[in-house]
Formats: C-alpha cells, sequence, structure tokens
C-alpha cells in the first residue's frame, strides 16, 4: 500500500465506525484481562457467554481465588482449554493480589510476567483498559495487514512494528479495533468481501472478489 494511501483508509475506516470497541463484554481492567485470557481458540461470543456465568459468582482476583478451581472450571467449561485456562487465570489472580495489590498492572513487562499473557494480550488489556497506543496482532489483523499491503510481514512481530511505523498517530489508539473488525466481518479469509469493501480503492489486492452472482429463482 503506497503511503499516500494510508491516511484515506483509515479515514475511511473511522468515518464508517468512529468510536470502535472491543466484542468482549468487561467493566473493569481485570475483567477485560480475564476475557482475553479466556479468548484464545475461543470466539467472543462464547467467551462472553462463559464470563457471563462466572462474574456473578466472583469478578475480583481474590473473588476467584476464594471461588476456588473446580467452580472456576465449572463456570467456564463450554470455552476449549477451558482447565488449563481456568489454572492460569487462577495463577494470575494469585500473582494480582500477591504483587500488585489486586489490581490490573498498566504496563507490558508486568503484564507479561502474568502466566498465560504473552504480548499480544499485553497490547489488547494496554490499548482497551488502559488507553495506550499499541496494536495487538491477531489471525485477522496479520491478514488484512499482508493482503492489502499496509503492513506486510513474515510474523506477527513483524506486522507489529510495520503497523506501528505506518500508521499515522490521530489513528493510532483505534487502529486495532478497526482492523480487527474489518478482517472479521470484510476482509475474510477464505473469500474476501471486496465488492463491499469501503476501503477497496486503496488496497494492494489483487483480483478483487466480485460479487456473487444472484440465484435465479
Amino acid at each position: 500500500m503506497k503511503v499516500a494511501d494510508i491516511t484515506p483508509f483509515f479515514a475511511t475506516l473511522q468515518a464508517t465506525n468512529p468510536e470502535p470497541k472491543t466484542e468482549l463484554e468487561y467493566t473493569t481492567p481485570f475483567e477485560l484481562l480475564a476475557a482475553v485470557l479466556l479468548s484464545a481458540q475461543a470466539t467472543d461470543v462464547g467467551v462472553n457467554k462463559a464470563l457471563a456465568r462466572l462474574w456473578p459468582l466472583a469478578n475480583t482476583p481474590q473473588g476467584l481465588l476464594d471461588l476456588g478451581l473446580e467452580k472456576v472450571e465449572a463456570a467456564i467449561k463450554t470455552i476449549g482449554l477451558y482447565r488449563n485456562k481456568a489454572k492460569n487465570l487462577l495463577a494470575t489472580c494469585r500473582i494480582l493480589v500477591d504483587q500488585f495489590e489486586g489490581e490490573v498492572p498498566p504496563t507490558r513487562e508486568a503484564l507479561e510476567s502474568l502466566p498465560g499473557v504473552g504480548r499480544k494480550t499485553a497490547n489488547v488489556v494496554l490499548n482497551v483498559a488502559f488507553g495506550h497506543e499499541t496494536m495487538a496482532v491477531d489471525t485477522h489483523i496479520f491478514r488484512v495487514s499482508n493482503r492489502t499491503g499496509l503492513a506486510p510481514g513474515k510474523d506477527v512481530l513483524a506486522v507489529e512494528m510495520k503497523l506501528m511505523k505506518r500508521i499515522p498517530k490521530q489513528f493510532m489508539l483505534h487502529a486495532h479495533h478497526w482492523l480487527i473488525l474489518h478482517g472479521r466481518y470484510v476482509c475474510v479469509a477464505r473469500t474476501p468481501r471486496c465488492w463491499e469493501c469501503a476501503v477497496a480503492p486503496y488496497c494492494d489486492f489483487k483480483p478483487k472478489t466480485p460479487a456473487p452472482k444472484s440465484k435465479k429463482s
């Protein structure tokens, strides 16, 4: 993608969704952290449903520790890898209580010290909960960045670094959500919906996917 096309690309995404938000449901930084921890290999819808069962029982680090592993597992058992995720969640709760007074730390180093928290999870929490200009590259953003030519790279870190350099500052705070939602609903994996894509004029992907032919009655 040409440098001259990057600003109109994001301006168009901004115009269609001025205040994009995560589809994970949360009310506190801890609830967000827990949701992101559980979201690996699971849909946001599935995570939201599981946490809707868990949060009425306990929604703080100490509360989950008091609840115990068995009850946490029972609440989130509809999520893939729920046993391992429950263990990581409670291990994270223990560290938050012991080292951070029960609060989610607002730094990358501290977040990545928590069990199950890698760079991507830390970036999501820093961006969504604390308003940091970070870029969490998931499969959707990796695909969109390479397919459009916005920030091609062989791995997620390379794409992240390139996005941080290429995205204009005025779009940086919300860029993660614009790209992930675009990849989730328009620039999908198998058949990108180019015929209804607002940013198609700025995209390097060729050939553009034509609109499906209407079926004859």
